[in-house]
């Protein structure tokens, strides 16, 4: 069973878990904009090349660019049975433009997955993280703690906690996404294509919620 799809949610909602969990399930690729792009730089495709003098200057990476490298993705063979697109569309406009591209292609979204968590929760998962100095292994406060505070189990280094998972740094991460999506969530609400799924509770229970819309 192969399912073409769009996975929203913000930062710390467990998007990537999930999307390993479908892949695993449903044998389709996940397919993540900078993923894809960093593979087209590296290979120096046409497409690669133009988008490696944006990224260069620090700019955003033009629509037409991205769908033209999002197309060449979704021609190789293993996304025939189906797709997760993560990071794209970001904006309406690119909406569009990719209903635009799959439709000469033959080709349509079927489901539009949302998962929604409150801020107050993923500010508190993100913040709890802390990640090792030494071996890079990460712990969190609440579900996975050190045994001694601030000491790497694995190999005794230090742990502290990244920029991105400071609390400043997480809030306006989740203002940006608001922006950004709120207007994609009712443009795919209005198509009958988007599934609201709650991204509270464990990794598997949020995984069955997933199959179960799915599946529907």
């Amino acid at each position: 069973m192969g399912f073409n799809i769009i996975l929203l949610g913000p930062p710390g909602a467990g998007k990537g878990t999930q999307a390993k969990l479908l892949i695993k399930r449903y044998r389709i690729p996940q397919i993540s904009t900078g993923d894809i792009l960093r593979t087209a730089v590296k290979e120096q495709t046409r497409s690669g090349v133009r988008a490696k003098e944006f990224m260069d200057k620090g700019a955003l990476v033009p629509d037409d660019l991205v769908i033209e490298i999002i197309k060449d993705r979704l021609s190789m063979p293993d996304s025939t049975a189906g797709f997760i697109l993560d990071g794209f569309p970001r904006t309406v406009a690119q909406a569009d433009a990719l209903a635009i591209m799959l439709k000469s292609d033959d080709k349509s979204i079927d489901h539009v997955i949302s998962i929604t968590v409150d801020n107050e929760e993923l500010v508190q998962r993100v913040i709890g993280r802390l990640t090792c100095r030494g071996c890079g292994r990460g712990y969190h406060l609440r579900f996975d703690p050190p045994v001694e505070k601030g000491v790497c189990n694995a190999c005794g280094s230090e742990l502290y906690q990244r920029d991105d998972d400071k609390e400043e740094t997480m809030r306006a991460r989740l203002l940006t996404y608001e922006s950004q999506t709120a207007p994609l969530i009712q443009y795919y609400s209005t198509l009958g294509l988007l599934r609201p799924v709650d991204g509270l509770g464990s990794i598997h229970d949020i995984n069955e919620s997933l199959a179960q819309v799915l599946e529907r």
